[in-house]
């Protein structure tokens, strides 16, 4: 029988809710009125604002539905706003605001010192060893394509 506890599976999964509960924090205690969910999607829209709220979806691993909510929440916040395309009004392009943009840059020195913060004592040595092994996790399980992008 195998001995779940010396796989990889459980430790990824643990690390991800502390991590989350660890963002969750700093952010509270830095005044950040974010989720992670709801930076990513700012840091992401801060690459490539006016994106399609479906390529959004996808590049956020969300469906429509749950992407849909989350944008509600984010305007009535004033940290996006959808505006339907010029060319194709089914289309809603989703644009940072300037109040999501203040929020984002306020996150920028919190979100680096949480990384500082995770990695002490962790050499560039093993990070790059961690990076490749999680990279070959997710190749191994090629859910669909976004994992295919996520690991280039």
């Amino acid at each position: 029988m195998i001995d779940i506890d010396k796989t990889m599976m459980p430790w990824i999964g643990k690390t991800m809710k502390v991590i989350d509960y660890f963002i969750m924090d700093r952010f509270s205690e830095n005044g950040i009125g974010l989720t992670k969910v709801q930076w990513l999607l700012l840091k992401i829209l801060q690459e490539r604002n006016g994106e399609s709220q479906h390529n959004l979806a996808f590049l956020t691993s969300r469906d429509k539905a749950s992407l849909t909510r989350l944008l509600t929440t984010m305007e009535k916040k004033n940290l996006v706003a959808r505006i339907p395309s010029e060319k194709d009004h089914r289309v809603n392009r989703i644009y940072i605001t300037a109040n999501g943009e203040k929020i984002l840059k306020k996150s920028q020195p919190v979100i680096m010192g949480m990384i500082r913060e995770m990695q002490e004592g962790i050499s560039e040595e093993e990070r790059g060893l961690a990076i490749s092994v999680l990279k070959k996790l997710m190749n191994n399980i090629k859910s669909d394509e976004l994992v295919a992008i996520e690991t280039k």
